[in-house]
């Protein structure tokens, strides 16, 4: 299915892009963080296990667990602080 893949801050500084189209045989969002981990040695740092990444989808924050379908929208960012 085809959905679209935002990135925000260091994630999109990472990965050397703001937006993509990614056709995902992933049925959540972390088969499909599993996936673009895959793609390289910029997802694979940006989006590793071990690092803190928040998602959303369909500009709803979101877990894991969440199911992604054809057409969805799915942010990733880190976590943001303010003061």
């Amino acid at each position: 299915m085809k959905i679209t893949v935002k990135y925000f801050a260091s994630v999109r500084e990472a990965i050397g892009q703001g937006s993509e189209q990614v056709d995902t045989a992933a049925t959540s969002l972390s088969g499909l963080r599993d996936e673009l981990i895959t793609r390289g040695p910029a997802y694979a740092q940006a989006l590793a296990r071990g690092r803190s990444v928040r998602m959303a989808l369909n500009q709803v924050m979101s877990d894991e667990s969440a199911a992604v379908s054809e057409g969805c929208e799915v942010a990733f960012f880190p976590p943001v602080t303010g003061g």
